[in-house]
């Protein structure tokens, strides 16, 4: 199959491991799948200290259960882009830790307080679902197969966040200053969470025509405007005046998109920002320390003739 075949058949899981696709594909989906799975470990990264700081059992659990749900989604995209046969699973995590592997804007910033989660398990898990639910309809079907469970408990998430967001904002004055605070600071990264408006988007065309994305980043960025804005005034956040945000005579809304900082962002995207050293050093501390189990597994199948213990995804 070409690429031109590819983009005529282009619908809904419509390829599979068994169809021969060409390289360009498979390389194009590696590359989406890949930068997904890495976010979701790399977020999970930034919210487990959190198990340890919530302020009750219940949100411990909580947060516990959140983070075990990011770590299980990361596992399952990798699978899915280890099936297009260009990378293997432990090569992207080893170009994760290396700082190679490329994940979300939102997850190379430091999280050091508690009124700060719930601008990642709100704002940043609401604005993924707005994306997610899209990729129910990618073209490679394994991705879409993930995307239902990963769908799923994403709604929890978001709901998780949303009751935090709900018991700070009717907490103490101290609390409501605090929040508001850490939203003015977090507002510009998650709008900017859907990466670079369409004209310097490089990758969306082709992505679009082979049917692997469904809507463009200023498409699902004004989607999530339109949800977000209203609940955020819901809770008594005040949006920041910077970025500006247009309100349209329709009741829609949009940013003016000058006003964001895209040379902080693209500093970011190659994984040269203070913040990206840090969040991928610790990475790859936590992958070193845990290597005596990796050698342990590799010595069990050298001597169990190769049969290896069956990978539960």
């Amino acid at each position: 199959m070409d690429i031109e075949q590819v983009k005529q058949r282009a619908g809904p899981r419509e390829f599979s491991p068994k169809d021969d696709l060409p390289e360009k594909y498979r390389k194009a989906a590696t590359r989406m799948i890949q930068f997904h799975a890495n976010s979701e470990i790399m977020g999970a990264y930034l919210e487990r200290p959190f198990i340890r700081e919530a302020p009750s059992l219940d949100r411990k659990l909580a947060f516990s259960a959140k983070v075990q749900d990011e770590i299980g989604h990361g596992q399952l995209l990798y699978r899915a882009a280890e099936s297009l046969g260009i990378k293997t699973r432990d090569e992207m995590l080893d170009e994760l830790a290396n700082g190679e592997g490329k994940f979300l804007n939102c997850f190379h910033y430091p999280m050091e307080s508690w009124v700060e989660t719930p601008m990642i398990a709100f704002f940043v898990d609401g604005a993924a679902m707005r994306r997610q639910a899209t990729l129910k309809q990618s073209s490679w079907e394994p991705y879409a197969h993930a995307m239902d469970k990963v769908c799923f408990e994403e709604g929890f998430h978001v709901k998780h966040g949303e009751a935090i967001l709900y018991e700070l904002m009717t907490g103490s004055k101290k609390e409501q200053e605090l929040t508001q605070e850490a939203f003015e600071e977090w507002w510009p990264r998650i709008i900017q969470f859907f990466g670079p408006t369409n004209d310097k988007s490089t990758h969306h065309d082709f992505s679009a025509d082979v049917g692997l994305k469904t809507m463009t980043n200023d498409e699902l960025r004004n989607a999530f405007l339109n949800a977000y804005v209203p609940k955020a005034k819901k809770y008594g956040l005040e949006i920041p005046d910077e970025p500006r945000i247009r309100e349209n005579s329709d009741g829609t809304y949009e940013v003016v998109e000058d006003d964001l900082d895209w040379d902080e962002f693209f500093t970011i995207a190659k994984n040269d920002s203070p913040g990206s050293h840090e969040q991928i050093g610790k990475r790859r501390r936590t992958q070193e320390a845990v290597e005596w189990v990796r050698n342990s597994m590799d010595d069990w199948e050298a001597k169990s003739a190769g049969q290896t213990p069956q990978a539960a995804d």
